[in-house]
């Protein structure tokens, strides 16, 4: 399968060599240079081509390709990265490596929207509170960034819902499918000469494809930024979201084939899915300001506060949950910048990122979905905060170097509410660990760059590890730690309408945090010996026609992803079993996603994408794995201009075209071989945008 993507890829990048400088008739291709892409993840905006760092830019030109009911479909174009929804509205996410630590939910990467962590200090993360409609920007910081954001070995994901391209708009749409699919969303924005507000409001339904998978959401987003002084300006944003989503649960392999429809079902022992009624509902309200001012002509600093509020609960087939989390805390840094010299330019960076969040979570018995009896209650108060340092240089314009690290402290304290009801608190310090980063770019000609870097991943256990369904807080669980060491290269053409960005890297992590299941199927964590994870990551994009205002192709764009991962156990023993060596659990040797954008005369357009991902071992014994699957969209859509600044577009698709039957997102060492998370076959949706 690989063998024959790298011929087609070969093949096309010599299509595009011979032929994309030249039109039809041989004259000299006159279409503008492209706009360079631009990344603001290192502090301060440059152009991705010559930043030190496997990093992946989603923007909303991209976006609006992807259905825009997920994060899914979108985050999996970007090489080393694998999001997954087991049901509508449950998400699960990991960057070069694997979802052992996340039974749902994101942890192991830290998360931001707009300067402010999404990402708790307890390490989880509620990204499925986020409606991706809202989304305009995405940058994705692959492999271990601690040096300025912090406890991660994982990544950094930035989301932005503000596109400051624009400047007046009004967008809605509606859009519905499959399985009693629904999806409206509002977008406006006002600026003026010194003032930008934005607004989002959108509400998303679905029955789901499975029984007892239906889901809801209520999403409202604001943002203002005032413009005080030329260079410096006050942001100011809020969010709610309301989410609420049924859970199927997990099938074995004979109760997938005889009904993939069907939720989870009662045993002798235990009530089904629908008995016991499971869901989870999770309010969440956040809020911050942001600070950007520019102090003097070489001085800067940006200054985040915020918080946010959460209200989690989640009926379950052995207990009901229910959690109530406050997190507030700080972000900010300085940036002193050069006196410019022609062939040296330098920045430093120097701040300090502050969170707490105070969680108590309830557990109490599931009666049918109602709470029952008590079965325990417990306060965790966990705190964090990490210095960071940053100098980056730029020299005779080609070589670029940065150098960070940043010093870590974690730890948390505890005590029981019932049935003990504690009075004072056990607190649990971590040791302090510096996370550095040392990395370079040279720019060997105009348009080839190559990089290399070494930086630390620490990443210590999270709220829900440290106190999982088992309900015993677990003092003795580690963080994990570990060295990335990485090289690249970029290749753009003339115009950059041609991108080739690939990189090779080895990260070998210490004492990983792996899940384990009790037969009662409540969760505990452990600290397995190692992984070794080696792999190389490649994307590709190319105009192969570039945009123009005749014939019949008037524009062809092709992308692919390629991932590589041969991620391996290592010095792995629990229960008397030897893992070492096994396939790390949860991650597929290979996946490949290709698409391809056609423009048509009349503003038709013709978007297909191809999804193949290897078979994925389902436990850490290497026993099951689920099979390989070929997953198969494509969007056909319709644009009409009804005045200067009125847009309609009108579209239609299809998922899963194949009729392929896989589990997107699969429960890993599962109790009763209940791995199975059936997707939906073969589905459609449409929809309509207005813009203004």
């Amino acid at each position: 399968m690989i063998k024959n993507y790298s011929s087609l890829f070969l093949f096309l990048l010599f299509f595009n060599t011979a032929f994309a400088q030249t039109k039809p008739d041989g004259k000299p291709d006159t279409v503008r240079q492209l706009p360079p892409v631009m990344v603001k993840g290192y502090l301060s905006e440059q152009p991705v081509l010559s930043v030190p760092a496997s990093v992946s830019v989603l923007g909303g030109a991209q976006l609006r390709l992807q259905p825009d009911n997920s994060f899914v479909t979108a985050l999996n174009t970007v090489p080393g990265v694998r999001a997954e929804e087991r049901s509508p509205g449950s998400y699960r996410l990991s960057i070069r490596g694997s979802l052992l630590r996340s039974p749902f939910g994101v942890r192991d990467v830290k998360v931001y929207f707009d300067e402010i962590p999404l990402t708790d200090a307890g390490g989880n993360t509620y990204l499925n509170a986020i409606d991706i409609s809202n989304i305009r920007h995405i940058e994705v910081l692959k492999g271990p960034d601690g040096s300025l954001f912090g406890a991660n070995s994982g990544g950094v994901v930035l989301l932005n819902p503000v596109n400051r391209m624009d400047s007046n708009y009004l967008s809605a749409g509606i859009n519905g499918g499959s399985y009693g699919l629904f999806h409206e969303k509002v977008s406006l924005q006002n600026t003026s000469a010194k003032n930008r507000f934005n607004f989002n409001q959108s509400y998303q339904t679905y029955n789901g494809y499975r029984q007892n998978s239906r889901m809801h959401r209520t999403y409202i987003q604001a943002g203002d930024a005032y413009r005080y002084a030329p260079q410096s300006e006050l942001r100011a944003s809020i969010l709610y979201s309301d989410l609420d989503y049924q859970t199927p649960g997990g099938l074995n392999l004979a109760q997938m084939m005889a009904n993939p429809r069907s939720a989870r079902l009662p045993t002798a022992t235990l009530p089904g899915a629908i008995q016991q009624k499971i869901r989870i509902n999770t309010k969440m309200l956040l809020g911050g300001l942001v600070n950007d001012a520019r102090l003097t002509n070489r001085i800067r600093n940006v200054l985040a506060v915020f918080g946010n509020h959460v209200d989690f609960a989640n009926p379950f087939i052995t207990n009901y949950e229910q959690r109530n989390e406050n997190t507030y805390g700080l972000r900010t840094y300085f940036e002193l910048a050069a006196i410019r010299k022609e062939n040296l330019d330098w920045k430093l960076n120097l701040g300090i990122e502050w969170q707490q969040t105070n969680s108590q979570i309830s557990n109490y018995d599931n009666n049918a979905g109602e709470k029952g009896n008590v079965q325990k209650i417990d306060k965790i108060n966990t705190g964090q905060h990490f210095f960071f340092v940053r100098y980056a240089a730029d020299i005779f314009k080609r070589l670029h170097v940065e150098a960070a690290a940043s010093l870590n402290y974690y730890g948390y304290k505890f005590r029981n509410l019932a049935p003990l009801n504690e009075t004072g608190f056990t607190n649990r310090n971590f040791d302090a660990v510096v996370m550095p980063r040392l990395a370079l770019s040279y720019q060997v000609t105009n348009d080839f760059i190559w990089r290399a870097s070494v930086s630390r991943g620490y990443s210590p256990p999270t709220t829900a590890e440290v106190r999982p369904t088992n309900n015993i807080i677990n003092t003795g669980l580690q963080a994990q730690l570990g060295w990335n060491y990485e090289t690249g290269f970029r290749l753009r053409n003339s115009d950059e309408s041609m991108l080739l960005d690939a990189s090779v890297f080895y990260y070998r992590l210490n004492k990983s945090i792996v899940r384990r299941l009790n037969p009662d199927e409540t969760e505990y964590y452990i600290n397995s010996g190692g992984t070794n994870q080696p792999g190389f990551e490649l994307a590709f994009t190319d105009w192969l026609v570039k945009r123009k205002n005749n014939g019949i192709i008037r524009g062809l764009q092709f992308n692919t992803a390629l991932t590589v991962s041969r991620f391996k156990f290592r010095d792995y023993n629990v229960a008397g079993a030897n893992y070492s060596g096994n396939r790390l659990t949860g991650v597929p040797r290979e996946v490949v996603v290709s698409s391809l954008q056609m423009l048509l005369p009349q503003t038709f357009a013709l978007f297909i994408q191809h999804n193949y991902t290897a078979n994925i071992p389902l436990n850490d014994a290497n026993t099951v794995y689920a099979p390989k699957y070929h997953l198969l969209q494509a969007k056909a859509s319709w644009q009409h201009n009804i005045s200067h600044k009125t847009r309609l577009e009108l579209y239609a698709g299809a998922d899963n075209l194949l009729n392929q039957k896989y589990s997107l997102g699969n429960d890993l060492n599962a109790v009763g071989n209940r791995y199975y998370n059936p997707a939906p076959l073969r589905n459609y949706f449409f929809g309509i945008n207005l813009n203004m």
